[in-house]
């Protein structure tokens, strides 16, 4: 009998418990999708290949696409002997020659500033200035690059255009000649010819220029800048049959053009 009991007493505490935990609120565990999570990591993975990527290519140009290797970028100098064609003999003459004649044209035309009387000869002056001044700073930058010596200005030690310890003022390049003439067999060596460069002044006419002011320095201006602009033209027209260096060319065919309406200006001036 007591058996009995305790075994229904087992049964009634099975079913209270049961009752007790059906009776329990549920609690629920919520999981967050992981769909967007999952794209956003795949996304990331993708942009931080591509960046290294890009970084290895970016690093096998240093050679080829003109990038330095110092953080910078550098543009690709063109070599002379590209597409602009490799300077000839003649082309070193043309620059040699042509520096130190421009070199001339811009002593006489500053003195025009004081002492010339007419505005037009004025203007005429500043205008040869300005054309020529940066045509000098060109050809010496040719004869730099073509390791060339470039002729020295007035004044400097250099005795002549010397940079390797020779003396190149009598060198016999492919153009005009240091003595007097050219190689067309002509003459070079008369008034207005002056270290073999047609049209140059001697240093007492150019003192003589200096001397004058007003109109007769006018008058004596524009005769002798005739005279050295027919020069130039000469010079240019040599470089334009010999040269090879396309810039060089292209330089002296300006020069052709924009002397020979100066020297009919300059007739027109004098009344020729």
């Amino acid at each position: 009998m007591s058996t009995s009991r305790s075994t229904t007493g087992a049964l009634s505490a099975a079913k209270s418990s049961k009752r007790n935990a059906s009776s329990r609120p549920r609690t629920r565990i919520r999981t967050r999708a992981r769909g967007p999570v999952v794209r956003r990591t795949a996304g990331v993975a993708v942009a931080v290949t591509a960046a290294l990527l890009l970084a290895a290519c970016g690093g096998g140009e240093n050679g080829a696409g003109g990038h330095s290797g110092h953080g910078g970028s550098r543009t690709a100098r063109p070599s002379a002997g590209s597409s602009e064609g490799a300077p000839s003999a003649a082309d070193v003459a043309f620059a040699q020659q042509m520096i130190p004649h421009h070199r001339q044209a811009l002593e006489m035309s500053r003195l025009a500033t004081t002492r010339a009387a007419s505005p037009q000869v004025k203007r005429l002056a500043e205008r040869i200035e300005k054309g020529q001044e940066p045509e000098i700073r060109t050809m010496s930058g040719w004869l730099r690059s073509w390791d060339e010596p470039v002729p020295p200005a007035e004044g400097d030690d250099a005795g002549g255009m010397d940079h390797d310890g020779g003396d190149h003022s009598g060198s016999d390049h492919d153009g005009m000649d240091h003595d007097g003439m050219d190689h067309n067999g002509s003459d070079t060596s008369g008034h207005g010819d002056h270290g073999g460069m047609p049209g140059m002044m001697t240093g007492a006419e150019l003192k003589k220029l200096a001397a004058v002011s007003g109109k007769a320095f006018d008058t004596a201006f524009l005769e002798l800048m005739v005279e050295h602009h027919q020069g130039a033209v000469r010079m240019a027209r040599t470089e334009r049959a010999k040269g090879a260096y396309g810039p060089a060319k292209e330089m002296a065919a300006e020069v052709i053009t924009a002397q020979s309406a100066e020297i009919e200006e300059m007739k027109g001036l004098l009344g020729d």
